[in-house]
């Protein structure tokens, strides 16, 4: 077991003071945690985290979510942090299990826990792959489903272990050290990607990271209180952003592998309209938009461009 004084949990927040709170309910109250709130006080988040004996309330500002947890691990003075985020409900046994890999594995750069829906299955990029146009057309046309290790995302069963290039940082154990010699999560994303950034930066310092599919972790409906579809845009700009930022040598691939992830998601959302799913289909084009024009919004706010 970890010594829990040198433990400390990071959690993002952006209006989800409920999720927090219910997260929070199922831990130890003298559990070290650092709340970063995007949405400054918004909800009175402050309040719930500072009447904890080892709660830390830090302003995030707005800046998205790679920013604001670099700030709670940049501000920590525990060894390990783990990035929890506020729909995830983890377990003490969790936590020690993820903690327990990086403090006795050097060569372990980070590892994570599986994410589950409320069927209890995996839920779908928990890890993955690096993308490349291969496996860009495998996971537009919906091969990853004959092949699941030939697209991007990972969906593994619970129990099984697989190999991955990088891991979701939903509930993730780092070696504080460790997480700032390899220059945190990246800032140039506002969200999403940051955690297969980290993962890229991780393999090209020689170490590895684990996915714990043995450390299965429900993850509640809800979580940021960000809009929907300025979600799901800004989901595809931050993979084109990542395919630009990480392959710059690629240019012509990066592009042949955002237009058939773009296809790809526009032929979903024609099949999803026939089916009378509104709500998915223009899910499925504002993801499509963000990935061809690199440009996604928060409430207004431009947060990502090419």
């Amino acid at each position: 077991m970890p010594q829990w004084d040198d433990v400390e949990l990071v959690v993002v927040a952006y209006r989800s003071r409920a999720q927090v709170e219910a997260m929070l309910a199922g831990l130890p109250a003298n559990l070290p945690v650092a709340v970063v709130d995007n949405s400054d006080g918004a909800d009175g988040l402050g309040a719930l985290v500072t009447a904890r004996p080892h709660g830390r309330y830090l302003s995030g500002g707005g800046v998205g979510f790679a920013r604001a947890a670099n700030l709670g691990a940049r501000t920590s003075t525990a060894s390990v942090v783990v990035f929890v985020k506020p729909s995830a409900r983890p377990t003490t046994a969790d936590l020690a299990t993820l903690v327990e890999d990086v403090v006795t594995d050097p060569g372990c750069s980070a590892s994570a826990a599986v994410l589950t829906d409320p069927e209890g299955r995996s839920q779908r990029g928990v890890g993955g792959w690096e993308p490349s146009p291969r496996r860009a057309l495998v996971h537009a046309v919906g091969l990853h489903k004959l092949w699941p290790h030939a697209g991007i995302y990972a969906r593994p069963p619970i129990g099984v272990p697989l190999e991955v290039d990088w891991v979701n940082g939903g509930v993730m154990a780092v070696r504080r050290e460790t997480f700032l010699e390899l220059g945190c999560f990246d800032e140039g994303f506002h969200v999403f990607n940051e955690d297969m950034a980290f993962g890229w930066a991780s393999r090209q310092h020689g170490l590895r990271q684990r996915l714990r599919t043995d450390v299965a972790v429900p993850s509640a409906v809800g979580g940021s209180g960000g809009p929907a579809l300025d979600l799901w845009r800004l989901r595809g700009a931050s993979m084109a952003r990542y395919l630009d930022r990480y392959h710059p040598g690629r240019r012509v691939g990066n592009e042949v592998a955002v237009v058939v992830l773009a296809l790809g998601s526009l032929a979903r959302a024609a099949v999803q309209t026939l089916r009378r799913d509104g709500d998915e289909a223009r899910a499925s084009r504002v993801y499509a938009r963000g990935l061809l024009t690199r440009r996604a919004y928060m409430e207004g706010r431009l947060v990502s461009r090419r």
